[in-house]
């Protein structure tokens, strides 16, 4: 089944870069430019002419876009990537597995920020969360045997400031708009944890069109937001399933641009047709697109 939900990064000037860096420290990873600025960009893109636009990373089969653009947005640890290391994909050998999580942490760490070091928790034998030297924030987990096989790539959506407290309501909402949705698990905090109050989500997953996802609020007072450096592009299947999310999502009349919307919660989407690639390819496309706050197909 095709990817229907591809989340997209923010790099500034720095995809081809951030491509080759994941290509050597994630495992089963390969990348590819997939798209390319016009020769004739407006004047205030002037530097990107001709430059790559998109940079279509491959991590053991779960897509993820990451965006060459300016210095407007950077990724931040709002929607982080949960990465299971399953000892069932290494033959049922624990060590192994475990030595891939640190091989793998060792590289995204080179540069970048820890947010939880590597270690032992109440929830898990091995995990760590960290940010890299780009921004895009990973949270590495060594699978327990007895737990079902988990993808190997999960975004994790995480509240605070003023949607602390909202994870649950807004996976509703979300499992409420794609078919082959639905909640999962959902664990809740049993006592006040800094912002998070009792029954708030210290960790839930939900099911978007068939793709995982987690969410939780935070635990701690964050100085960050769901921004457009990450945001989660649907490729819809004709103009009317582009409106009916459209219409859906977007809550934020002044974030409207090229596809692009902020929902109730702040988190961004592009709502685009499932051949955008073959749309951009035709005379005057990119212009078009510029012009266009939702994505009129009949345009192109």
């Amino acid at each position: 089944m095709a990817q229907k939900i591809v989340p997209n990064l923010w790099f500034n000037h720095n995809a081809d870069e951030a491509g080759g860096f994941y290509s050597e420290v994630l495992p089963q990873t390969g990348a590819r430019v997939s798209a390319r600025y016009p020769d004739d960009v407006p004047e205030w893109q002037a530097d990107f002419a001709g430059d790559t636009l998109v940079v279509d990373l491959d991590v053991d089969g779960y897509r993820i876009a990451l965006i060459n653009a300016g210095a407007e947005f950077r990724p931040n640890p709002s929607i982080s990537f949960m990465l299971t290391f399953d000892p069932l994909a290494f033959d049922d050998d624990v060590e192994a597995a475990r030595r891939a999580l640190d091989e793998t942490w060792a590289g995204l760490a080179t540069g970048g920020r820890v947010l939880m070091e590597l270690d032992e928790y109440p929830f898990s034998r091995h995990y760590g969360w960290v940010e890299d030297r780009f921004g895009v924030s990973w949270q590495l987990v060594l699978a327990e045997p007895e737990r079902e096989p988990r993808p190997f790539v999960i975004p994790q959506l995480m509240f605070s400031g003023p949607v602390q407290g909202k994870a649950q309501e807004a996976a509703e909402f979300y499992v409420s708009l794609f078919d082959d949705a639905h909640l999962g698990f959902i664990a809740e905090y049993t006592e006040p944890t800094g912002p998070a109050a009792v029954e708030d989500v210290m960790f839930g997953e939900f099911q978007l069109a068939g793709q995982p996802f987690s969410m939780r609020d935070s635990a701690a007072e964050q100085v960050y937001a769901f921004d457009c450096g990450v945001s989660l592009e649907v490729r819809c299947a004709d103009q009317a399933e582009i409106d009916r999310l459209w219409a859906a999502l977007s809550a934020v009349p002044e974030a409207e641009q090229c596809g692009w919307l902020a929902d109730r919660y702040g988190v961004s989407w592009q709502i685009v047709p499932e051949n955008m690639g073959e749309l951009m390819e035709r005379p005057g496309a990119y212009d078009t697109m510029m012009t266009q706050k939702k994505i009129v197909i009949a345009d192109y």
